[in-house]
């Protein structure tokens, strides 16, 4: 059962940039909803310019504590060349001991026995800010991203910002080379942890709340998540809980009027709603599974309503 809302402060300037957004394109009733969070681990997703040390220290915490191994990945930045200490002093900051840097823009490397065994000690991965796709064209596809892979399955944390965040998504946005505002471009294969997902960030400060709409009308099997600055969700097994201190917006297609046979929409002919610290929604089935407020910030509604 699917019972959530918004603040209504919030509702009010969402509904009519909604409305008045939405596509002309036809919604399809025989979709497939498919998503699924990580078998194992956890996931820490930041919707960029992260300063909520609970955050961190949540992240801390899943990777084994302040003296793990944790290795921060900042190549989504396209730098020629980084000062350790403030690269990782989001970590360092919050009482990590053992931070170190991977880092490499040349695939070959990243495909290499030798760089990719340090991640088999790490607990935590860490992806920094800048542009997503660069992490596809260094990581993509060798032995660094199966490696990835197998400290989530080994129960460690993967954790990013900005397109830290982004990449974790199956469906890459912003993944063109030329800009960020394109949101179906040149690169559209993100890593993956939360399958058949378009995760997007900077969502409310940058205006962004109506972009990943193109993206779900396009591939309407797609969970789209939007996630504010200084905003994270904790992703453990099909559960999503939001951290930090602003909103977490979700794209459900299977909401959208017209989408399928069942009677449940969104008010106002919406096209997502809004989650806050929390909040709590299974991926998998697509539910609320809490909500801080009650029923007063139900969003949905049923014929008869």
């Amino acid at each position: 059962m699917r019972k959530i809302g918004l603040l209504s402060v919030i509702a009010a300037i969402s509904v009519a940039a909604i409305v008045g957004s939405c596509s002309e394109r036809a919604i399809t009733a025989d979709v497939e909803y498919n998503s699924e969070g990580p078998a194992a681990g956890s996931l820490i997703i930041a919707g960029g310019s992260l300063r909520d040390t609970s955050v961190v220290n949540r992240f801390i915490s899943l990777a084994g504590g302040e003296d793990a191994l944790i290795l921060f990945v900042p190549t989504s930045s396209g730098r020629a060349s980084f000062d350790t200490a403030r690269t990782v002093s989001l970590l360092t900051s919050a009482g990590a001991r053992n931070v170190e840097l991977l880092h490499t823009y040349d695939p070959e490397v990243a495909d290499s026995e030798e760089f990719a065994s340090v991640i088999r000690e790490a607990g935590g991965i860490f992806f920094g800010g800048g542009r997503q796709w660069r992490l596809v064209d260094a990581y993509g596809g060798t032995l660094a991203e199966r490696e990835f892979r197998a400290l989530l399955d080994r129960g460690g944390v993967i954790g990013g910002s900005s397109a830290g965040a982004t990449i974790q998504g199956s469906y890459l946005v912003r993944g063109d080379t030329a800009t960020n505002t394109i949101m179906m471009g040149s690169h559209t294969r993100g890593f993956g942890y939360i399958t058949n997902s378009a995760i997007d960030q900077h969502l409310l400060v940058r205006n962004r709340q109506n972009d990943l709409l193109e993206v779900i009308e396009e591939y309407p099997s797609l969970l789209g998540i939007g996630i504010d600055e200084n905003t994270a969700v904790l992703v453990q097994g099909n559960e999503l809980e939001v951290l930090g201190e602003s909103f977490v917006a979700i794209y459900d297609h299977s909401l959208w009027s017209g989408s399928r046979s069942d009677s449940l929409t969104l008010r106002n002919d919406g096209r997502f709603f809004l989650l806050r610290r929390g909040d709590r929604y299974n991926i998998k089935e697509r539910e609320v599974i809490r909500l801080v407020g009650g029923g007063s910030r139900n969003p949905f509604t049923t014929t008869g309503d």
